[in-house]
Order: C-alpha cells, then sequence, then structure tokens
C-alpha cells in the first residue's frame, strides 16, 4: 500500500489520478509532480518502485502545503476573514454563498435542506 502524505493512494488507479487523492493536489500539479519525479503518468500505483515512491513523496513534501496543513491555512483565511468583519467573512458565518451566487432559489448546498413550511389549518365554513 503505497502511502504520502499519510494518504493511502488506490493501487488501481493510473498514478496520475492516484496523486489527485491527496487534498490539495489535482490532476494538473499531479501531472507536475509525476514528470518531475520521473515517473510515467500511465503507471499504476501497484507498479511503482520504493524508490519511484521514494522521488514523489519528497516532492509533494517540498512542494508547498497539502492534507492537514493546507486545511487548517484554510480555516485560518475563513476565521480571520470573519473576525474582520468583511462581506465574504458574514457570508461565512451566516451560511450563505461567499461568491455571489442567487439565494432566492438554489444555494442548497450552503442553506442545506428545505425547512418544511407550516400549513394552515382551515377553518371549517358555517351554513
Amino acid at each position: 500500500m503505497a502511502r504520502v502524505s499519510g494518504v493511502d493512494l488506490p493501487p488501481q488507479k493510473r498514478a496520475q489520478i492516484g496523486l489527485t487523492y491527496i487534498y490539495g493536489i489535482g490532476k494538473s500539479r499531479a501531472t507536475n509532480i509525476l514528470t518531475e519525479a520521473q515517473v510515467d503518468i500511465n503507471k499504476k500505483i501497484r507498479d511503482l518502485s520504493e524508490e519511484e515512491l521514494g522521488r514523489i513523496r519528497l516532492i509533494v513534501d517540498q512542494g508547498g502545503n497539502v492534507e492537514g496543513d493546507l486545511r487548517k491555512q484554510i480555516q485560518l483565511d475563513i476565521k480571520r476573514l470573519m473576525d474582520i468583519g468583511c462581506y465574504r467573512g458574514l457570508r461565512h458565518r451566516r451560511g450563505l454563498p461567499v461568491r455571489g451566487q442567487r439565494t432566492s432559489t438554489n444555494a442548497r448546498t450552503r442553506k442545506g435542506p428545505r425547512r418544511a413550511t407550516v400549513a394552515k389549518k382551515k377553518v371549517a365554513g358555517k351554513k
């Protein structure tokens, strides 16, 4: 089982796709890492040698924030926005879309499931 930055990479996937399981690494960054480590992009994770995995680990560790460090940095950035009271911080605090999307319809991902409206009882009419 190949482990990079504390993440188990799926052995049946190609190396380029397997690296994207690490938080903070997408397809293009994975391609750059593999070319720098001189590893074939189409090689499966299970077929990588220990030497190749070592080179990949070294490049990922040197390359910048991934996994826990990146998550912590993003949370601190959001907290800073909320502390200074800017518009984006207020939107984060209220759980609403931050980047200008409409909220009258849609925005269910940020707002959560719809709250059921309470139906009024009909009063029986007198004849």
